[in-house]
């Protein structure tokens, strides 16, 4: 097989095009049109050697993403040692979304194979494995697609919290294994939801928006 390579502009007109993709997307269109306009805030804790340039590209494409589909986002990064916002210490509520970016623990690493991208635990948190965007970027031998590579994988555990499980799929994001087809995908911005799932999570934009709701008038009581 022809090995694929990509040169670092790539990267470069990814970001560009991440920053206008949403606004002409049709599905992105819908949903501005028919769903809350407010934005989910998803926690997010490094526990790994991810820089924060490189885990704010893969916040900003795993947001495309997800705004693609109808679930628009924001992401707060919060400390892995005591302190930090009140924002992340406060208890895990129904509508909340928290995301873990970890190494795989060091007895499974034999058994690591590239489909094993995290894993999650409905209906908040999701764990990616911050070895599974490296090893994808590795299948170029191009690290410095990593970054986009971990948005997707990101965009695919949330995905789990919000499909339901048995939600993979035999294309887009959400597919159980990656290779370098996927991995270009990933890098042309073509690694997304599927129209069905689409539907599903629109759905779940609104029954979450639901749950935020009441959790505040509950709070206001």
């Amino acid at each position: 097989m022809k090995k694929l390579r990509f040169t670092e502009l790539t990267v470069l007109s990814l970001a560009a095009m991440t920053l206008t993709a949403g606004l002409t997307s049709p599905a992105q269109t819908f949903a501005q049109a028919t769903e809350p306009t407010v934005p989910f805030q998803i926690l997010v804790f490094n526990y790994t050697k991810a820089s924060p340039e490189n885990l704010a590209v893969a916040e900003q494409e795993a947001g495309r993403i997800l705004a693609e589909a109808g679930f628009p986002v924001t992401w707060l990064n919060c400390p892995v040692t005591p302190g930090g916002s009140a924002t992340c210490r406060k208890q895990v509520e129904a509508a909340d979304i928290r995301v873990r970016v970890v190494s795989l623990p060091e007895q499974s690493k034999k058994l690591f194979h590239d489909s094993v991208f995290g894993f999650a635990m409905a209906p908040a948190f999701a764990s990616v494995y911050y070895e599974s965007a490296e090893r994808l970027a590795k299948l170029d031998d191009a690290s410095f697609e990593m970054p986009v590579i971990l948005g997707c994988v990101i965009a695919h555990e949330i995905g789990h919290l919000l499909l339901g499980p048995n939600s993979h799929s035999a294309s887009g994001v959400m597919q159980p294994q990656w290779e370098r087809k996927q991995v270009q995908q990933a890098m042309t911005g073509r690694l997304l939801f599927t129209p069905e799932q689409m539907k599903v999570i629109r759905a779940q934009t609104q029954a979450r928006t639901r749950l935020q709701i009441a959790g505040t008038l509950q709070s206001q009581q």
